[in-house]
């Protein structure tokens, strides 16, 4: 029989390390962190949908005007909205009865428990990380998106299709080639403007390293603030560079993260059951879920490089 003060004491001390979980899976991979970094990581109460605000033209009554000329009031379109399926996304923290015999005693089985959240959360963050380099389509289409299909050309995102809406369309450039700084270049002002541009460049280590063999020595600038954070980085423009293990092979992402979101359910962000203690089984059990998604309110200002080399 399931002892409760024992239930309740892992219960409790799993609810503590909450926060500490969160902190420590979106702050240790560049592009989570980039989303935490920038405050682009917000909860919703709910919905059928995770709904996202589009301007993708502009008002034409806009203009100068004289005395008493006519102000046009003609109506406006131009606002729409992606919207986006909740996904869900969850782990299991199981401690043994054999575990529970030689770890017996308070202390000795938070010790135990603390082992036990450090592994979850190593295994939720490269899960998470290497989901948000995918195109959504894993898993039998249940993973989160990722930069593979919300930075794109000619597919359909959020329910729009972007070969029928161009400003719906990432930069995408796809020719098989040794990279070069003119393509970065390139990417990197076609999804400028002005003072809006990318804020982050991710890719593989190999283009990382290419790139670093681009420059000159004297100007391998780096982004201090990204470096403190642990991060190894080279400045493009006024971009970190980055390199991610989970990054598509030939692939270079250039990212303004201003208009990308990680979206999350209030009630089901990082939710711990209790434990409970299954009849058949000598063992305890606490899921950690997950509702939400990655999402996208302006694929325009978002680029990539594809098939490069070094």
């Amino acid at each position: 029989m399931a002892n409760s003060n024992f239930d309740a004491l892992l219960t409790t001390t799993l609810a503590n390390y909450r926060d500490q979980l969160t902190d420590n899976i979106f702050t240790a991979r560049p592009l989570t962190y980039m989303l935490n970094e920038k405050g682009r990581i917000r909860m919703l109460n709910g919905g059928t949908k995770i709904v996202e605000p589009l301007v993708y033209a502009t008002n034409d009554t806009i203009g100068s005007y004289s005395g008493y000329d006519t102000i046009s009031l003609t109506p406006q379109t131009g606002i729409s909205a992606a919207e986006y399926d909740w996904k869900q996304y969850a782990g299991s923290i199981s401690i043994s009865g054999m575990e529970e015999a030689k770890n017996n005693g308070e202390q000795e089985i938070i010790n135990l428990l603390e082992a036990k959240i450090m592994q979850a959360e190593e295994s939720m963050r490269e899960g998470f990380n290497t989901m948000f380099y995918g195109d959504g389509t894993g898993n039998s289409s249940k993973d989160w998106n990722g930069l593979g299909n919300l930075v794109e050309s000619g597919n359909t995102v959020g329910n729009i299709n972007s070969s029928t809406y161009t400003y719906w369309a990432s930069y995408e450039e796809n020719t098989s080639a040794a990279l070069t700084l003119a393509q970065m270049a390139t990417a990197y002002n076609t999804v400028s403007v002005g003072n809006d541009h990318p804020d982050v460049v991710l890719t593989s280590q190999t283009l990382y390293e290419k790139y670093e063999a681009l420059l000159q020595p004297n100007l391998r600038y780096t982004d201090t603030k990204t470096a403190d954070a642990g991060f190894q980085n080279l400045l493009f423009k006024a971009a970190p560079v980055m390199y991610d293990v989970a990054c598509t092979a030939g692939v270079m992402f250039f990212l303004n993260t201003k208009y990308l979101t990680l979206v999350g359910h209030s009630a089901k962000w990082f939710q711990q059951t209790e434990f409970v203690r299954p009849e058949d089984l000598d063992a305890r059990y606490a899921l950690i879920m997950c509702y939400g998604n990655l999402t996208v309110r302006n694929r325009k200002k978002q680029g990539k490089l594809t098939a490069k080399t070094a």
